[in-house]
């Protein structure tokens, strides 16, 4: 068994674990990676990467069945399936030499493709390698939560890690899941041809302002995507043709057959098979246990991304490896703070979301206001047709606390807010902006505006001005 010394170990080579490699390999550190799997992770190879570029499809097939309101016939799109997924192959190969173990090597860092387990508080074997370290950054990220269904394990299922190597166009797609995943394929299946419908148990998107959301299934809805919310799954088979799924709904119980099912009903933290209690390191089922400086029970052991629980986005696992940086090699303290995450839900109009929501204010007992912009108001978006969204800001003492965006590209809009917010910025700096027109970054703006419209249009304003006007 070979003996390897290591400034930093990382166990993960997902979106965070290489960050943090990458980082500290160019600050001329001695950095091992271990990866069990796939270089990249679940994003690159499961997740943002391939669900993205199935979206962009289905979106190319949607805007030909929408040419004719501007005038342009076209007809209804034929879709070659088998050519969308190569589509989406081709996406992330074009993007996996930036995460390969090639670019590593080269970059300094010893890669080892191997599972790895802790053997005592400051070692790891890999590989039939054994690795002391000064610091490990578990990365291990997270994996497709598999509930409870009786059935579940005899029935053939997808799940967001099997779904991009299917090539058949599935007939009728059954989703157990009305999440971000859940949503954004049911939209994406359906445009793409299939029949789709989505159980949820409680409501879809339950994390998101009720009022965003609305907007969303209706979008969805309209569609043909069938959503049921309140539907508990109580059993899944397998059946000719496909597949049965049977729920409890309103006190009523049925039976529903499609061709293909897709579990996305939520994700589970990888801790299982690390050994951590060989290196002391807490964790329970939502995770290792981290504080606010991501240091775990062992002071030399730290976990970033989805398996420090939390929020489980790609970029706060970039984030939390800046902060590793910063914390390891240059000794600067560091604290963990999501009131400035955002997130995006990449449906058709897209959500996104920073700070708190209106109910989340209410629920805290945060004096506040709502400042709006509906989207039909934005003269960009009645020329391309897209009139239903708005921007909401949740005010807090002349300040932004929270935005909610729904729109095309709400996730490049949501940008300013998560800026005005991080760094405490007034509303009055956000309605001073000037926007390009015509552009939808101006509902950002109008928002803004919209804050200070009570105030600007009142008696006393109006007596202001009066008296203002006797002056010369």
């Amino acid at each position: 068994m070979a003996q390897i010394k290591a400034d930093i170990c990382i166990i993960g080579a997902g979106s965070g674990g290489l960050s943090v490699a990458a980082g500290a390999a160019q600050l001329g550190r001695k950095v091992v990676l271990i990866e069990r799997h796939k270089m990249g992770g679940d994003c690159l190879n499961y997740g943002c990467v391939p669900s993205k570029s199935m979206i962009a499809a289905a979106s190319h097939a949607q805007a030909i069945r929408r040419a004719p309101v501007f005038g342009v016939d076209a007809g209804e799109p034929k879709v070659d399936y088998a050519r969308v997924m190569k589509h989406v192959h081709s996406v992330i190969a074009a993007i996996e030499p930036n995460d390969s173990v090639e670019r590593f090597e080269k970059l300094g860092v010893k890669v080892i493709k191997a599972a790895a387990k802790f053997v005592s508080a400051s070692e790891v074997e890999a590989g039939g390698d054994r690795i002391t370290a000064k610091y490990f950054v578990v990365a291990t990220g997270s994996s497709p939560a598999k509930p409870p269904i009786p059935g579940l394990d005899q029935t053939p299922h997808f799940t967001n890690e099997t779904l991009f190597d299917n090539t058949v166009l599935p007939e009728h797609l059954i989703i157990i899941g009305g999440g971000a995943i859940g949503l954004e394929m049911a939209q994406a299946h359906r445009r793409l041809g299939s029949r789709v419908t989505v159980l949820e148990a409680f409501r879809i998107m339950p994390k998101d302002d009720p009022e965003a959301v609305a907007i969303v299934r209706k979008a969805i809805e309209d569609e043909g995507v069938v959503i049921r919310e309140g539907a508990a799954v109580t059993a899944v088979s397998k059946v000719d043709g496909g597949v049965a799924v049977t729920i409890s709904r309103n006190g009523q119980s049925e039976a529903i057959a499609g061709s293909h099912l897709l579990l996305a009903a939520g994700r589970a933290p990888n801790v299982d098979g690390m050994d951590l209690e060989a290196a002391g390191v807490k964790y329970s089922r939502k995770g290792i246990e981290v504080d606010g400086s991501l240091r775990t029970s062992n002071a030399r052991v730290s976990a970033i991304g989805d398996v420090a629980g939390g929020l489980q986005f790609t970029h706060v696992a970039g984030y939390h490896a800046g902060l590793i940086i910063r914390r390891l090699l240059f000794k600067v303290p560091v604290k963990t703070d999501t009131s400035a995450i955002p997130w995006c839900t990449y449906t058709d109009p897209e959500l996104a979301h920073v700070g708190v929501t209106e109910a989340q204010a209410k629920e805290k007992g945060i004096a506040h206001s709502v400042a709006r912009w509906p989207l039909h108001e934005n003269d960009r978006a009645q020329a391309e047709l897209e009139l239903h969204g708005l921007a909401k800001i949740v005010v807090s003492r002349g300040r932004p606390i929270g935005a909610t965006i729904v729109a095309p590209h709400a996730g490049d809009l949501i940008l300013p807010w998560v800026m005005a917010i991080g760094q405490k910025t007034k509303m009055s700096s956000m309605a001073g902006m000037v926007a390009a027109y015509p552009t939808l970054s101006e509902i950002s703006k109008r928002a803004a505006s919209s804050h200070f419209t009570p105030t600007l249009f009142s008696a006393r304003t109006k007596a202001v001005v009066k008296v203002l006007s006797w002056l010369p």
